[in-house]
């Protein structure tokens, strides 16, 4: 897991080692094991290094021998399989997972991210065609942002790193913030900031000269309709192949660990860790003692000794939230309105004391179909005719700007999965991935999800609707395997799941916001006063959450529209700096 960073400039006199440099500073929470700049004439590229494989010879960029170099965020998860196998023969330098990419890019060319199995984003430039070729998972588990300008093209692991290279200044974009507010985050290949892209989830650039000069996209799910299969083959199928994407997702020469929530998803990693990792295995699970809001700490516990785990609870408090947001929302560039980006900022924090790596149970509900609005079917046939459009409040979401979005209408699917692809085009990459790798990043921590694995999504989002959702069960033949493995998890069992009691927190201090947001530039510029005075007036049920959404926008415009240099304070002193000037 690293940062990667480059730029690709049109003019051979444009010096672009500098600029990456600057760049590559910028995301060094990224990489605190090392950081290397490597001009190649009109391009130089940038990396910052967490080492977890290969943590001797692993630096990069890696090279060929004819000088193709490769930098690359993320991990492959097969790389062992495509060494011994296809790309046997190749002179390989290092132990790392990603100098495969060498071997496979030379033979399949633009189209070498479909040999992967993994999380990346990766960059293989060749000086002797002058092609640069960008590449990014197909779930969107790990970021890329660019930006087309007139000295040229720049790329970097976040956004932070295109705004410290300074060649341009980009503007937030009005369109973007009414999106972002509806949405709880952006859609697509636009960001927030004018003139500033994301790489799709899938998608690979090609580049000759400084300029953009070919595209392509790949799909996230299949697009053929469910399988015919039995329970009995079903479960039996499940457990090959979730066994077997836990088992690479454990490739790793550092220790690993769990976030462990007490639910279905978590549960099923642990249920299969525990049979050859248990005493290697640290867990660890947050919660929100003092507060209204239910979890499932103790259930979490029990478990992790049941299976031989270290485990280690870790409490969020309201002090929490108000000396963590600032930070949290600085950090955020690409911002997200997602109350859950605060535990786990937390449980990240703690687990990078002693850690690495932790695996998370991120996109069990979307392939398995675990969401309460999967099973009322009246629901799935009225968001299959309403398609994109969101009825998060009432402000009207801007132009779909994704080319993978007519997967999630292939005539093939059931309305179940159109649903599910819905989710996984939108929610999936830029609301719970975006989430997970900035968090964890924050603090030099990997995150790996093996529920987010190509051959686990091909074989859960092909289930037959039936053996997804029985009754008010969503997630049955997930749940009933786990049941059958680990009956102690309670599967079936009625949750009420995971909340951020935020409203909570705002309300105890409602009083001394609801004069001082009106008041905030980024406020002031956006919304109407009388709706934000509202809000903090009444911070409970929606109204709660409109609220968090409005503080957060308020201390992430502090950072990004005012430019102020620093987040030091609490929620408190940030809002009254920027009431200052």
């Amino acid at each position: 897991m690293c940062g990667i960073a480059g730029f690709y400039a049109i003019d051979e006199t444009t010096q672009t080692e500098p600029v990456v440099r600057k760049m590559v500073a910028a995301i060094a929470s990224r990489g605190p094991d090392g950081s290397k700049v490597s001009p190649h004439g009109r391009i130089t590229l940038g990396h910052r290094r967490l080492a977890v494989i290969d943590l001797t010879t692993g630096d990069q960029p890696i090279y060929s021998t004819d000088n193709t170099a490769v930098v690359a965020n993320g991990e492959i998860y097969n790389y062992i399989e495509l060494k011994q196998a296809e790309y046997a023969d190749y002179p390989y330098l290092t132990q790392s997972d990603c100098e495969v990419i060498l071997p496979v890019h030379a033979r399949h060319g633009w189209d070498f991210a479909s040999e992967l199995r993994g999380m990346f984003a990766v960059c293989v430039f060749d000086p002797r065609s002058g092609l640069l070729t960008l590449a990014r998972d197909q779930f969107g588990m790990k970021p890329l942002y660019y930006m087309e300008t007139g000295q040229g093209f720049l790329f970097a692991s976040e956004i932070k790193a295109l705004l410290a290279a300074e060649v341009v200044s980009p503007e937030i974009d009005r369109d973007q913030v009414q999106s972002f507010m509806a949405h709880h985050f952006t859609l697509g290949r636009k960001t927030v900031f004018d003139g500033i892209c994301r790489l799709l989830p899938g998608e690979t650039l090609i580049l000759r000269d400084g300029r953009i000069v070919d595209r392509q996209v790949r799909p996230t799910v299949p697009r053929e309709a469910p399988r015919a299969l039995s329970r009995d083959a079903a479960l039996d199928q499940l457990d090959a192949v979730f066994r077997d994407s836990i088992a690479v997702h454990c490739r790793s020469d550092v220790p690993i660990g769990l976030f462990l929530s007490g639910g279905v998803d978590s549960s099923c990693l642990l249920s299969v860790l525990a049979q050859d990792y248990g005493e290697r295995l640290t867990t660890f699970t947050v919660g929100f003692p003092d507060t209204a809001v239910s979890d499932e700490r103790d259930l979490a516990a029990r478990l992790s000794r049941s299976a031989g785990a270290d485990h280690v609870e870790v409490p969020y408090s309201a002090d929490d939230f108000w000396e963590s947001l600032p930070r949290i929302a600085r950090y955020f560039d690409d911002p997200l309105i997602d109350p859950a980006i605060l535990p786990t900022w937390k449980l990240a924090e703690v687990a990078a004391q002693d850690l690495k790596v932790v695996l998370s149970g991120e996109g069990g509900d979307e392939i398995f179909a675990g969401y309460g609005r999967y099973r009322r079917p009246w629901l799935r046939r009225l968001k299959g005719i309403l398609g994109r459009f969101s009825n998060r409040g009432d402000i009207p979401p801007t132009e779909h700007n994704d080319d993978r979005w007519a997967v999630a209408c292939s005539p093939a699917y059931t309305e179940l999965q159109r649903l599910q692809a819905r989710d996984m085009v939108d929610w999936l990459p830029h609301g719970l991935l975006s989430k997970l790798d900035k968090c964890l990043m924050a603090h030099g921590l990997e995150g790996r999800t093996p529920f987010l694995d190509t051959r686990v999504a091909d074989f859960g989002f092909r289930l037959p609707d039936h053996l997804k959702i029985q009754g008010q069960d969503g997630k049955w033949l997930l749940k009933t395997w786990l049941q059958n493995r680990m009956p102690a998890a309670q599967p079936f069992t009625h949750k009420r799941g995971f909340t951020v009691p935020v409203g909570e927190w705002i309300a105890s201090r409602s009083s001394d916001l609801v004069d001082l947001m009106p008041q905030q530039p980024g406020i002031r510029e956006y919304f109407h006063p009388d709706v934000v005075r509202s809000a903090f007036a009444k911070p409970s049920g929606k109204m709660g959450f409109l609220a968090w959404s409005f503080l957060f926008f308020a201390l992430w415009h502090y950072s990004y529209g005012l430019a102020r240099p620093s987040s030091n304070g609490t929620v408190f002193d940030i809002l009254a700096d920027a009431v200052r000037g």
